[in-house]
Formats: C-alpha cells, sequence, structure tokens
C-alpha cells in the first residue's frame, strides 16, 4: 500500500479545537515533524481538514 508524508508547517496556536485534535490523530504535535501514514481516504480527509497548517512531503 501507498505511503504519504505529512508535515505540520504551521503552529495549531489559535487554530479550532477539532482541528487540534485531528493534528493530534495526525501524530503531529510540534512545528516541522513528519509523519508517515498510509495513503487513504480517512487520512486525505483529515488532511484536508488542516490542510492550512500541514503539508505533503514530496520524496
Amino acid at each position: 500500500m501507498a505511503t504519504i508524508k505529512i508535515k505540520q508547517v504551521r503552529s495549531r496556536i489559535g487554530a479550532p479545537k477539532t482541528q487540534k485534535l485531528t493534528l493530534d490523530a495526525l501524530g503531529l504535535n510540534r512545528m516541522n515533524t513528519v509523519v508517515e501514514h498510509d495513503d487513504n481516504a480517512s487520512i486525505r480527509g483529515m488532511i484536508r481538514k488542516v490542510q492550512h497548517l500541514v503539508a505533503i512531503v514530496e520524496e
């Protein structure tokens, strides 16, 4: 299965609680951290919810 790397590029300070919880669910807890997940619809949906805070890292 394909994987996707996600990097937090903006701070969670000032973001709504639901977006903070989404970042926690993705495993992002600090700026510039990179996590790797399977590329599926649920992960893509979470990325879309916080797309202004994260970036997809190209390999």
